[in-house]
């Protein structure tokens, strides 16, 4: 059994992640957090008591965390000090932000993704063989996501970026094309284009579940862990 603590636990993500975990046998959820002056404070969601800081929760095995990047860094304090794992899903860190958790990750386990997505992580290992092979295509990169997103483009964007960077030709800046409308989950695309062919890898996110679903299958892999920096290829491709 895995013992989880949820960060932003009354939000959007928090709630999804809660629901997918109180269905699955090898989690329990013993507490939620939310920041200081919340609402929710001292009372229960679906029958978690939702909490503010970490001092009187001692035996959770990890912390999932899809929140702001200043509520992460809150976190990262937080369990450090107390010595729990972290699954970080949150996007839009600075890379000041970045170079916090790798230095907590030098203290504690932490799992952190621009994406938890089970698909988009098998799409990033595709990635890097197309990207290789495809030496000499032009590469496009086309995301969208829905209007509230505050980050452009999307860090998993950068992280496509990345990979075709390390791995083929690269990528001019102005093939990166971020797109926000309504209510769009996450569509992400990637486009090799030569003269002769064009080829491309799609995901299509149908559910913010797969992130969630992502998320606890980090936190089921991180117990027993020493401390270090994954990523979800780590969590799905270990072997």
């Amino acid at each position: 059994m895995v013992n989880i603590g949820i960060n932003g636990i009354c939000g959007r993500m928090g709630k999804r992640i809660l629901r997918l975990a109180q269905a699955d046998e090898g989690i329990k959820v013993l507490a939620g957090f939310e920041k200081e002056g919340h609402s929710q404070l001292g009372k229960s969601i679906e029958g978690v008591e939702v909490f503010s800081g970490l001092t009187s929760i001692q035996s959770l095995d990890c912390i999932i965390d899809f929140t702001s990047p200043e509520a992460t860094s809150l976190l990262l304090e937080s369990a450090k000090k107390y010595r729990k794992s972290l699954i970080i899903g949150t996007t839009g860190l600075s890379e000041k932000e970045e170079d916090k958790i790798k230095a907590v990750s030098g203290i504690i386990p932490v799992v952190y993704s621009p994406n938890m997505s089970i698909g988009i992580n098998l799409f990033f290992k595709i990635l890097k063989t197309a990207a290789s092979v495809l030496k000499g295509y032009e590469a496009q990169i086309k995301e969208a996501h829905h209007i509230h997103k505050k980050d452009a483009p999307s860090g998993t964007a950068k992280k496509l970026a990345q990979i075709i960077n390390q791995f083929g030709s690269g990528i001019k800046k102005e093939n990166i094309e971020a797109i926000r409308e309504g209510e769009i989950i996450g569509d992400h695309q990637v486009l090799f284009d030569s003269s002769l062919d064009c080829f491309k890898i799609i995901h299509q996110a149908k559910t913010r579940d797969i992130f969630a679903q992502g998320a606890l299958t980090a936190a089921k892999w991180i117990k027993e862990k020493p401390a270090g920096l994954y990523s979800m290829e780590d969590v799905l491709f270990e072997d």
